[in-house]
């Protein structure tokens, strides 16, 4: 049988190799980016890991080939492709760290939903209720 010590021990290395593998996995996670182009070429739209749209590229004949309203739908569909693609690689990236009995993403939330909102939405900070410790 272990020492009490040499469990206290064990326990503080796991608890600190894990923190590094959060840490890792935040700083893969905060410079993450995903680009989609139109199918013409026209467009190229960069989102990062949260869905934000970093970098938007338009083809110099974009403004005669495309009416405002197509260059619109365009823009919609190639940042819904990036966020989607990042969306996977994100998952992917955070897949080691989950417990192996963990739910999927999809069991849990549903189709449909994409983990970047999920994501924006439980790190935004909560209101502290009346009497609540910060």
């Amino acid at each position: 049988m272990d020492e009490p010590w040499t469990v206290l021990e064990k326990l503080i290395q796991e608890v600190n190799r894990q923190t590094e593998q959060v840490q890792n996995m935040h700083e893969k996670a905060r410079d993450m980016s995903a680009s989609a182009t139109s199918e013409d070429g026209m467009v190229t739209v960069t989102v990062g890991a949260r869905g934000d749209v970093r970098k938007i590229d338009f083809d110099p004949r974009v403004y005669r080939k495309l009416s405002p309203s197509e260059l619109s739908a365009t823009l919609i569909e190639q940042i819904g492709a990036a966020t989607r693609t990042v969306s996977g690689e994100l998952k992917e990236t955070m897949q080691p760290l989950a417990p192996a009995d963990l739910p999927s993403f999809e069991d849990l939330f549903g189709e449909g939903v994409d983990f970047p909102s999920f994501l924006a939405q439980a790190m935004t900070p909560r209101p502290k209720g009346r009497g609540e410790r910060p």
